[in-house]
């Protein structure tokens, strides 16, 4: 599965005010309701809070993966948010995360959502990926250095 088959130009949100984890997963939640209607703000929001208990899905270098299986989905949805400045996100190497790309998943899906995960990690390792998407001044730019 290729990024651009679960992004959209919608759920891409470039220089958003964040302050605190939560936040960014509540505006990742809002996000993806207003993108899918039968998807519950709320629920949303409960699978990745759920996901963080178990560990932090900041991978460092500034990146957090936020992911969870949501009641609902037919297929995964991803959305992506940039900061600046970075926001604590107890990563893995204790750096401020300020790039975002999370994936929602239906819940009965678990292979496609390990391979996707991996292609993500993948993308973003490339330090000119990262480049380019920290120097975004907008969200459709931010969608075309994903895609």
């Amino acid at each position: 599965m290729e990024i651009k088959d679960i992004l959209s130009s919608d759920c891409t949100r470039c220089a958003v005010p964040i302050t605190s984890k939560k936040r960014a997963l509540q505006i990742i939640s809002v996000v993806a309701s207003e993108k899918l209607s039968e998807l519950n703000e709320e629920d949303v929001l409960n699978s990745l809070l759920c996901r963080e208990k178990m560990g932090s899905t900041g991978i460092g270098n500034g990146i957090a993966i936020p992911h969870g299986r949501v009641e609902g989905l037919s297929s995964p949805l991803a959305i992506v948010l940039t900061c600046s400045p970075g926001i604590e996100f107890d990563a893995i190497d204790n750096q401020p995360v300020d790039i975002f790309f999370a994936i929602l998943v239906p819940v009965e899906q678990t292979e496609g959502h390990l391979q996707t995960l991996a292609r993500i990690a993948q993308k973003l390792s490339d330090k000119e990926v990262t480049k380019v998407i920290r120097n975004c001044h907008s969200d459709n730019a931010l969608y075309e250095a994903l895609v």
